[in-house]
């Protein structure tokens, strides 16, 4: 079982930046972020390959967003800037045994318990 702790979420102003960590328990996983807003289904934000070699973003995420990790510490980060209003939404951070592609798809082994994001107009 893989522990995946995220923090670093708040209530921001449109404009402004978060980082969000992910801490996780164990290495060797894919990893990467999804978001759920309130009546919204579960949309995919970005991954990172085990090694950090292939990197994939959703189509919100593209050009605001930066995902990047630290093997060392087994923490991977979520740079958003330019936050919008539609950006608020609850953050799960996810790993996968087999691969970036399959978080891109969707499909993960292990989620945290999210951390939310609110952005105020």
């Amino acid at each position: 079982q893989v522990q995946l702790v995220e923090s670093g979420g708040g209530l921001v102003q449109a404009g402004d930046s978060l980082r969000l960590s992910c801490a996780a328990s164990d290495t060797g996983y894919a990893m990467g972020w999804f978001r759920q807003a309130p009546g919204k289904e579960r949309e995919f934000v970005a991954s990172i390959s085990r090694l950090g070699r292939t990197i994939r973003y959703g189509d919100s995420a593209k050009g605001r967003f930066t995902i990047s990790g630290d093997n060392a510490k087994n923490t991977i980060y979520l740079q958003m800037n330019s936050l919008k209003p539609d950006d608020t939404a609850d953050y799960y951070c996810a790993a996968s045994k087999g691969g970036s592609g399959r978080l891109q798809a969707g499909e993960c082994d292990y989620r945290g318990q999210g951390t939310q994001v609110t952005v105020s107009s």
